[in-house]
């Protein structure tokens, strides 16, 4: 079945016996790995978990069922990852929604596939799946995404203090829900005894990131200025401040980039190609220069990189603001 927001994020804190599968769908994939962090920590740390990939389903859909119904090696909780699944994985998941026994659950990321494909309507039409579409939020969707998030937790938000986690987290889903959590956990809200976040509670536990820090950060990183970023990255609001929001403005950036060193190369002039995207007045010498500086080949690995970098981050919890750091600084080394 297609499912909301709430009752997806419900189903994996306490994985129900009658969900076998958990279909994540749509490009960002930083929301959806954050949700397979949510199911491994419901089903405990000693829990065993299989990772299968699209590519392996295909050859043995088989394989899926199999790893769903076995028991773990030691007794314990066990669930099952799928990565990179497409198209190819229907058969897999037509034999696990059907299939007699299945003790395990199954989470699957499946970015490329359409909302309309036949693995999505497959999910949607199963009472023992659950479909979410993990896109980046737009200015309306994320303001009703934190009240929703909110409201689960029990906090009543204003007005501003929505927009300011939204700016905090520049519009990541993912992040917007770890600052409503420990929102609520700092002023012990649930449901059934709500409360409310004022200005006090959020400077107390939100990692709020000022928007020219992460433009600092990004444009020393895009020029190579190393002793720039390492500065950038120590004003940074505080240890826990999510790095999400920078590695998005980096990707932006090096989409940028791409656009005007293809139209420089066909034959447009840097400034009329500055003027046309819109470059603030006091960048025009760091973006000529880097416009300059970065080839297509570059500008497209760095952008790989920096989606790997996401992925990476959120899967390592409370350690990802050091994995960031070290991207950030490789990568400007590397421009240098």
């Amino acid at each position: 079945m297609k499912a909301t927001e709430a009752r997806l994020t419900a189903a994996l804190d306490r994985p129900p016996a009658d969900v076998r599968l958990f279909l994540l769908h749509g490009p960002d994939e930083a929301v959806a790995q954050a949700f397979v962090a949510r199911l491994a920590k419901a089903m405990g740390a000693e829990a065993e978990r299989v990772d299968l990939d699209g590519a392996t389903l295909r050859t043995d859909p088989a394989r899926l069922v199999d790893e769903a119904a076995a028991l773990s090696l030691f007794g314990g909780a066990r669930f099952v990852r799928v990565s990179a699944a497409g198209e190819e994985s229907v058969e897999a998941v037509a034999a696990l929604l059907s299939a007699d026994r299945a003790g395990n659950p199954v989470v699957m990321l499946a970015p490329t596939v359409k909302a309309t494909g036949k693995l999505v309507k497959a999910a949607i039409d199963s009472d023992r799946a659950l479909a979410f579409a993990c896109y980046p939020p737009g200015a309306r969707d994320a303001a009703a995404i934190v009240a929703d998030l909110a409201r689960a937790q029990g906090l009543r938000l204003s007005p501003a203090a929505v927009q300011r986690i939204i700016r905090g987290s520049d519009g990541d889903r993912s992040v917007m829900m770890r600052e409503v959590e420990k929102l609520a956990l700092y002023l012990d809200t649930a449901p059934d005894r709500p409360g409310d976040a004022d200005d006090a509670a959020l400077d107390a536990v939100g990692a709020e990131i000022a928007e020219g820090e992460v433009s600092e950060i990004v444009l020393a990183t895009t020029a190579g200025d190393v002793a720039a970023l390492v500065d950038g990255l120590r004003r940074m609001n505080g240890p826990d401040a999510s790095p999400i929001p920078v590695l998005r403005a980096l990707g932006r950036r090096l989409l940028t980039l791409a656009e005007m060193r293809s139209a420089v190369d066909g034959g447009d002039g840097i400034e009329q190609v500055m003027k046309r995207h819109r470059i603030f007045w006091r960048e025009e010498a760091a973006t000529a220069a880097a416009v300059r500086r970065w080839t297509p080949t570059m500008l497209m690995t760095a952008q790989e990189a920096a989606r790997r970098a996401e992925r990476e981050v959120i899967a390592a919890g409370p350690a990802g603001r050091v994995v960031a750091d070290g991207f950030l600084l490789r990568l400007a080394r590397s421009v240098r």
